[in-house]
């Protein structure tokens, strides 16, 4: 997972004598460790600098950078002050997308050199996941279909939303997950209808869907799944509104491939809900990317018109909203390849009844 040498080789396409790494995913993306550190990337090699709480760790962890050590007192930014005056460095790209205005105007007044924004660079990047990326999101997703299978032997009439979504962080960390991805969504009954509801104390009583919003991270990238069960015989409707999400689902995984854009694959998903009556009752896109965070980019939305890349991770999360009634989303995990994708969810998509 050499992506020093991925980043390197973007340099001269975007005029750049060096890129500034210095956010969180920015910093495992380039060198595969997060120490709260920077990343300075230029055409002749790079240097990574972390303080005394990660330098062991660094030096275990970290290889095709230098490793420099912030002395006490000393900063990050004296550092590659320091670095881009004895290289002589003109033109250094920084995350834009990752930096507030007082913090660029520090840097702008303390190195010497042109700052050119330049989120576009890594986010290129990292659109396209590597095969060692993908190993790791493919075991994220499998802790979460493991904690998946794990709940459905849990979930039972007078459990609270919070109790469900606290057992769920428990059986993604005890598998292997570093940490949750996001905060868990546990939605029940009437409560299904607000696509990012908080768990809170509303009872799970017979006859209600429940909506498990969740994901784990490990070793840094991110899983993500979205299911939805019932409890107890659900109505004809509940039943009709299901099987419609799962039909549009499968529309936008059919859809799903490189070389389209994201407005392709939402229109795909879309229009299986719009002719089933449903069309004003799903209020997000069909998906997007996840990899080092839980949202990146392209997405599958309608307005996207950036062409997924080969290697693309995006979400397929469809729902349908009914207002005071209930919801019903259901999400997987796509790899997106030529002529096709690869869905690496594996939880059952059935509808289950508990």
């Amino acid at each position: 997972m050499d992506h020093i040498a991925k980043i390197t080789a973007q340099l001269p396409e975007h005029g750049l004598d060096a890129m500034l790494v210095t956010s969180a995913p920015g910093e495992r993306y380039a060198v595969g460790f997060e120490g709260e550190g920077w990343v300075l990337v230029s055409r002749d090699g790079a240097r990574y600098s972390t303080d005394g709480r990660y330098i062991e760790a660094a030096r275990q962890q970290v290889t095709g950078a230098e490793i420099v050590l912030t002395e006490r007192g000393q900063s990050h930014l004296a550092l590659a002050r320091e670095e881009i005056r004895r290289r002589g460095l003109k033109r250094v790209g920084f995350e834009s997308g990752r930096v507030s205005a007082d913090e660029l105007g520090r840097w702008k007044d303390s190195l010497p050199c042109e700052l050119v924004a330049a989120q576009g660079l890594l986010d290129g990047l990292r659109a396209a996941k590597d095969e060692e990326e993908l190993a790791r999101m493919r075991q994220a997703q499998r802790i979460t279909d493991e904690a998946f299978r794990e709940i459905l032997n849990f979930i039972r009439p007078g459990l609270t939303e919070q109790e469900v979504a606290a057992r769920l962080v428990y059986e993604l960390l005890r598998r292997g997950g570093r940490r949750v991805s996001f905060d868990p969504i546990v939605a029940a009954g009437a409560n299904g209808s607000m696509p990012h509801a908080v768990p809170g104390e509303t009872v799970i009583q017979p006859g209600m869907f429940v909506t498990m919003d969740f994901g784990c991270v490990y070793e840094g990238y991110c899983s993500d799944m979205t299911r939805t069960v019932a409890v107890g015989q659900p109505t004809d409707e509940m039943e009709r509104v299901y099987h419609t999400v799962l039909e549009a689902q499968r529309a936008g995984i059919a859809a799903a491939r490189a070389g389209v854009t994201g407005s392709e694959v939402d229109r795909a998903a879309r229009q299986a809900i719009q002719q089933a009556g449903y069309g004003s009752f799903f209020s997000h896109s069909f998906g997007h990317s996840l990899g080092l965070e839980i949202h990146e980019s392209p997405n599958a939305s309608p307005s996207e018109q950036t062409v997924f890349p080969a290697g693309a991770v995006i979400s397929a999360e469809p729902g349908i909203y009914l207002p005071g009634h209930f919801g019903v989303r259901i999400e997987d995990v796509l790899v997106l390849r030529e002529g096709g994708c690869e869905d690496i969810t594996q939880a059952p998509k059935n509808l289950i009844v508990l």
